[in-house]
């Protein structure tokens, strides 16, 4: 029997527990699931890919079944190479779904075999992003219940 490989792409600039929540209930859809930092985003990162991989393998590593990796290029090509069955992606709000929704059609376009799974984080974390954490962290305020503690120590650093 093959290997159900999922693959769950972001910035992860930083990782949030919103995304830990969708990992955990992704991880047991699939055999594996690869969670893959992307170094061609056009947001300029605070963290870079090997900080950001280093973050990943420390609040992941209790999570079974779970690969840390980077890409670059097209997803539709990395959903290819690693053989995977399916694109995670993560839906907070409404105003999510129309960018997922052409993103997943696209590369839909690209590879008919690429499939795109949405999943909703849990209640409390649908208000989370990347960018409200690194706003409310450079201003000094406390983002201790939204990402993993060493996202959180390394995000003080790097605000000093």
């Amino acid at each position: 029997m093959n290997k159900r490989i999922a693959i769950y792409p972001g910035s992860f600039d930083p990782l949030t527990n919103g995304h830990l929540d969708v990992i955990r209930r992704a991880v047991r859809l699939f055999d594996e699931l690869v969670v893959a930092v992307g170094s061609t985003f056009t947001k300029a990162p605070i963290f870079t890919v090997e900080e950001r991989l280093r973050l990943l393998q420390e609040s992941c590593g209790g999570i079974a079944n779970v690969r840390i990796a980077s890409f670059s290029g097209l997803l539709a090509e990395e959903v290819r190479r690693l053989g995977a069955v399916a694109v995670v992606r993560g839906l907070r709000a409404v105003s999510d779904f129309e960018w997922e929704f052409q993103m997943a059609l696209m590369n839909r376009e690209l590879d008919p075999a690429c499939e795109t799974i949405f999943l909703m984080p849990s209640p409390q974390y649908s208000f989370v992003s990347s960018t409200m954490i690194r706003e409310i962290s450079r201003l000094g305020g406390d983002i201790t219940p939204f990402v993993p503690a060493a996202v959180a120590t390394e995000l003080h650093r790097k605000w000093g």
